[in-house]
């Protein structure tokens, strides 16, 4: 279902399709900057952006709908390498573009000098629940990042998240910038929700984008926050946080404290 457009201002953008927003700014390999703030503070930035941005227009629909299903293995390595700070870690999802329909396989892995880097295939919408037929691919790249033998155990969904997403190119870096609103995560029939925040996500080569620094002069530092890690630890407080601490103690307690006590 196309979600109605929340940020009046988008309209106003020049569009960009997908396939030339990948030849611009594919960044497959890129350093990722997240940042945690109010609604209305990224409508300011939205806005700030605006005479320097171009908007993904895919099909006249302009803000989408994701969903990703996360998976991991029965002693959630992928998860606790993520805790434990592993160098070699890794985060396996599909994701489900909902307004048109497609899927895909991805998985992440740590990049040089602080960088990620991501590997998709496509994925059938049919089978977004499983890894399935997609189980080659993810031995390909857990082989080609030393990631084999323990790791080749089964994989299972473990968390299901769900938002609105924006996504703006800044042609004169060709870097992007995604805001995500609406936020849920599932796990184990509990659902978890942080109404009336955004999660803006960076995606630069290296120098940090105009978006960071007006976020910068404006009092917000990037965060440590996985969508699949940070919302795992809020929704099992049994497992180990310590790089989402902050994160969890400033921005999910609240939320935290009611699901716990719904």
């Amino acid at each position: 279902m196309t979600a109605a457009v929340a940020f009046p201002a988008l309209a106003a953008l020049p569009r960009i399709d997908l396939a030339e927003l990948d030849e611009r700014a594919a960044l497959q390999s890129r350093v990722d900057r997240k940042y945690i703030v109010p609604v209305g503070e990224a409508d300011w930035l939205l806005e700030r952006l605006a005479p320097h941005a171009a908007v993904l227009d895919i099909d006249g629909v302009l803000h989408f709908t994701y969903e990703s299903l996360y998976f991991d293995t029965p002693d959630l390595s992928s998860y606790l390498r993520t805790a434990h700070r592993h160098r070699r870690r890794f985060k396996i999802r599909t994701r489900t573009y909902v307004d048109s329909g497609s899927c895909w396989l991805e998985v992440k892995v740590p990049g040089p000098r602080g960088s990620t880097v991501k590997y998709r295939v496509p994925h059938e919408l049919g089978q977004r629940h499983t890894v399935g037929t997609g189980r080659a691919f993810v031995d390909e790249v857990f082989g080609r990042h030393g990631l084999a033998g323990g790791d080749r155990a089964e994989l299972t969904p473990v968390l299901r998240t769900a938002y609105l997403r924006f996504t703006l190119l800044l042609p004169d870096t060709d870097s992007r910038v995604t805001v995500d609103t609406d936020l849920r995560w599932t796990a184990d029939g509990r659902e978890l929700r942080l109404p009336g925040t955004a999660i803006v996500e960076t995606k630069t080569g290296a120098a940090a984008s105009g978006a960071d620094r007006r976020l910068w002069r404006r009092g917000h530092r990037p965060v440590a926050i996985s969508k699949y890690a940070t919302g795992l630890a809020a929704l099992r407080t049994d497992l180990p946080a310590a790089p989402w601490r902050r994160v969890l103690r400033r921005h999910f307690s609240a939320v935290r404290e009611e699901l716990n006590h719904g």
